[in-house]
């Protein structure tokens, strides 16, 4: 009997209503189902242990910002990091050296396409042929950008250090890269405790000071090119940098990371931007100004941003035990709650100290700003949805001392994976037209494999047999 055979009648009868309450068979199933996937993604998908964003059903196209070259891979998620945290959760839930295997390639390609200075941009060259690398046959390399942007270094650090625990801190190349990666992220703190988008080398000090408004026209004045230097909350580089920080202290120990958490969530409260609009910005000078990004991304305040700071508040003040970070969320909550547009959603833009919502004309390659949402570009979410209610409840939880726990993962959405997988061990998705992360270009209707699908569903599996053995 085939393999793929043989894993079908397996599946069939452990998922069948004469099993729904058999414990040890959704169990079983869910194991089976995680080796049949995790094979399939590790032996026929991954470049070198690498991972893209989207694949073609024949791998022949791959998608990470664009179209993939044949030996590129992607770190930005949910790339190559993304899929090899889901090896190592799948490794902790089963024991099986198979997922640690693959998560050790992955934690190795990463280590590859480190830059020297100590981070990462958003893919790797694996062909042997860039130059660009911390490390190419021994030799150093030209530093290039390390990015914060979209959490590239962010979750790059996550999957080598997770790795190097798993490892024993036995891997040479890769706990190498580990504490190479920290080292340069907390270089690339600043004194008030943010970080730059982009860094080199480590940051200059600068004086610190709180958030206030320009005096100047922001319309017009106060453009800076290399705003990816100045300090940056947008893309959630903020949240990204606080797991990168709790899981180095979990995982190493020490007080340097903690105290570098603890620096950012004070920076958080110093940018917070006084009465009448105490949120955060995406971008701000060294004044603590809000400041121009991009031709469409204006020095304004920003409503997801801010949403993100105050979730990033409550997990630093969740791990640290201070209430301090939490005393910020109420007022900011309170010009969210005022700021609402009429469907209920929030602008991504609100003119400073008028609060008129911010939105941005396109004509070729040309911006101007408007207050008209009638024409809006379409390749920038320019309102997102409010969470001003879950956070709001969050915050009352924390209030009374109870720390939100990791949600269960249900039975049924257990079966629902398994059956979604086919003979071959694929979680096939088919494009429906919306927008896909690295706008990946396919036609209606298209069946492609997305490895975002493939680690979410994995740690899933993971997670339930975890929990089922608590």
């Amino acid at each position: 009997m085939k393999q793929s055979v043989l894993f079908a009648a397996v599946f069939a009868a452990l998922v069948s209503p004469s099993h729904a309450d058999d414990e040890t068979s959704i169990e079983a199933a869910a194991s089976a189902a995680m080796k049949r996937a995790g094979s399939y993604y590790y032996n026929e998908v991954a470049t070198h242990g690498g991972y893209v964003y989207f694949y073609s059903l024949d791998l022949k196209d791959r998608w990470g910002e664009g179209r993939a070259a044949a030996e590129q891979v992607w770190v930005q998620p949910p790339g190559t990091p993304t899929v090899g945290m889901a090896f190592l959760r799948a490794w902790e839930a089963t024991g099986d050296q198979f997922y640690l295997d693959a998560a050790r390639d992955a934690a190795t390609a990463l280590a590859y396409g480190q830059l020297s200075g100590g981070g990462w941009t958003n893919s790797i060259d694996l062909s042997g042929k860039s130059k660009d690398y911390r490390f190419r046959g021994g030799k150093r390399r030209k530093d290039g950008n390390s990015s914060l942007d979209d959490g590239q270094t962010q979750s790059a650090i996550q999957c080598v250090i997770r790795a190097d625990k798993a490892l024993g801190f036995k891997d040479e190349v890769i706990h190498d890269s580990a504490m190479f990666a920290l080292e340069s992220l907390l270089a690339a703190q600043f004194p008030n405790g943010a970080f730059p988008q982009v860094w080199r080398k480590p940051v200059a000090d600068q004086p610190v000071v709180k958030a206030n408004y320009p005096s100047h026209d922001w319309r017009t004045e106060g453009r800076i090119k290399n705003y990816w230097d100045m300090y940056t909350l947008n893309d959630n580089v903020c949240d990204y940098v606080a797991d990168s920080l709790i899981d180095a202290h979990e995982i190493y120990g020490g007080e340097r990371y903690l105290m570098a958490l603890q620096k950012l969530g004070d920076f958080l409260i110093l940018a917070q931007m006084p009465e009448p609009q105490p949120g955060w910005a995406q971008q701000y000078n060294y004044q603590m100004q809000p400041i121009w990004a991009r031709r469409f991304e204006p020095a304004a305040m920003a409503g997801d941003e801010t949403q993100e700071a105050i979730g990033t508040l409550m997990k630093i003040a969740a791990f640290t035990g201070d209430d301090k970070y939490l005393e910020p969320i109420p007022a900011a909550l309170a010009w969210l709650k005022r700021s609402l547009l009429p469907d209920g959603q929030l602008a991504r833009y609100y003119e400073l100290e008028t609060n008129r919502p911010l939105y941005m004309n396109r004509r070729g390659k040309e911006y101007s700003l408007t207050y008209d949402d009638s024409k809006l570009p379409k390749h920038y979410g320019w309102k997102w949805p409010s969470r001003i209610e879950e956070l709001k409840a969050k915050l009352a939880q924390m209030r009374r001392g109870n720390v939100p726990a990791r949600p269960a993962v249900a039975e049924d959405e257990v079966h629902k994976i398994i059956r979604q997988l086919d003979e071959q061990g694929r979680w096939v998705s088919t494009y429906d037209g919306s927008r896909l992360v690295g706008q990946a270009k396919m036609p209606i209707g298209a069946k492609y494999l997305s490895s975002e699908v493939f680690s979410t569903n994995l740690t899933s599996l993971s997670s339930f047999l975890i929990q089922a053995r608590k």
